[in-house]
């Protein structure tokens, strides 16, 4: 006997039409998505490979695009990214276990942490232009708490900075005179003073009368001043050097980013502890683990691949950025790099938006080189991530 035909289900012709054009439609998205993608890097390839140089890393902005360089800003792109990364890291991984790990149990407090991540959440949406806003108001300027009220822009605080005036000697030599600090009056030359050679080594001035005949003896006519000399005003600043406010400096551009990229890191940490399972923690607890070592020893551990996988991109944004550092830094060319955290600075970003802007073609090319270099920086960030999360993940088994 034939077997009866097995009846079709109602409408399952049409649900596997829906099925394959969804299917299509996928396909065709992805497709035309990577198509788009790769006709993008294939011009910037063909337009930039000419202009990555020796010259392209180490030189800095010149008027002619055959000698311009980005040394400054690719310093301070890593300046910057990698300050905020130490910034930023502990703080989001760490309010994440707070609110993934240590849950309260009392409504009150229930009610305040869904407060915090509803916040969190909302803040992960907000333009990046918004935070450079706060950053220069909180940050640069720290709500003008910290102004000298006779002195505008003076800091009210400092530390690691040395203030002199310079002057040249009689043999052509250039000598520092220190003085108390910014603004003080040039001071009042007489033999005997103390003052720093351009090695930075003390030396003691000659300071003789106007019209009175120089010293023969070329040991003491090198730091050999009239009285009436004029010096001009200069500081040397230490690798320390600190300030208060902060001013348009690294560490303030570096906290500006944490702001953007911290709620993302917050999140992607968030739902790397919950993908850890139950099952591991409750076999710690078992044990006789305490939940802080639960939490270091197991939860932290199997997170990490998320949790690195969360900072990669978020860094990645930040790596970008621009409108924020347009904020804060306000200096788009720079002819050096950064020396000490509150040092200006400006980063690859800003500095291929400056030659993209150029109607000079030369300029173009050289901002597609440019763009590359950056790319470059941004795969090496992502491939240290990636090792570092390679080098922390276990075996859940």
């Amino acid at each position: 006997m034939s077997e009866a035909p097995q009846p079709r289900l109602r409408g399952s012709e049409s649900r596997m039409r829906t099925d394959s054009l969804f299917r299509i439609a996928c396909v065709a998205t992805a497709s035309i998505s990577v198509l788009i993608l790769v006709f993008l890097l294939g011009s910037i390839l063909v337009q930039g490979v000419p202009w990555v140089s020796w010259t392209l890393l180490s030189a800095v902005d010149e008027p002619e695009a055959v000698n311009g360089g980005m040394r400054p800003a690719i310093f301070g792109t890593i300046w910057v990214c990698t300050l905020c990364a130490m910034l930023t890291l502990p703080i989001g991984v760490g309010t994440a276990i707070l609110l993934e790990e240590f849950q309260p149990r009392s409504t009150a407090a229930s009610w305040l942490y869904s407060i915090i991540q509803l916040n969190i959440s909302n803040l992960a949406g907000v333009p990046s232009v918004v935070y450079g806003i706060i950053g220069l108001t909180v940050f640069v300027n720290m709500f003008n708490l910290f102004q000298v009220p006779d002195a505008p822009g003076q800091p009210a605080f400092e530390t690691g900075i040395e203030y002199s005036y310079q002057f040249m000697t009689e043999n052509l030599r250039s000598i520092q005179v220190p003085v108390r600090g910014a603004g003080a009056a040039m001071p009042e030359l007489k033999s005997g003073m103390l003052a720093y050679d351009f090695e930075g080594k003390p030396v003691s001035i000659n300071v003789i009368q106007p019209g009175e005949e120089l010293p023969s003896d070329e040991s003491v006519l090198d730091y050999t001043l009239f009285s009436d000399s004029e010096g001009g005003p200069i500081d040397s600043k230490a690798w320390y050097y600190f300030r208060l406010p902060l001013g348009r400096g690294v560490l303030a551009c570096a906290l500006t980013l944490m702001l953007v990229i911290l709620p993302v890191i917050i999140i992607s940490t968030q739902e790397s502890l919950r993908a850890v399972p139950s099952s591991l923690r409750a076999g710690a607890l078992g044990l006789g683990a305490t939940p802080w070592q639960v939490i270091w020893n197991v939860t932290l551990p199997s997170a990490v691949p998320g949790i690195m996988t969360g900072s990669i991109l978020a860094m990645s944004r930040a790596i970008g950025e621009t409108a924020p550092i347009l904020l804060i830094s306000g200096i788009i060319v720079m002819n050096h790099a950064p020396q000490h955290l509150m040092d200006e600075f400006t980063v690859m970003p800003l500095q291929i938006y400056n030659w993209a802007s150029n109607p000079s073609s030369e300029f173009h090319g050289l901002a597609a080189g440019g763009i590359l270099i950056l790319l470059l920086v941004l795969l090496s960030f992502n491939a240290v991530a990636v090792l570092i999360r390679h080098q922390l993940q276990r075996n859940l088994s």
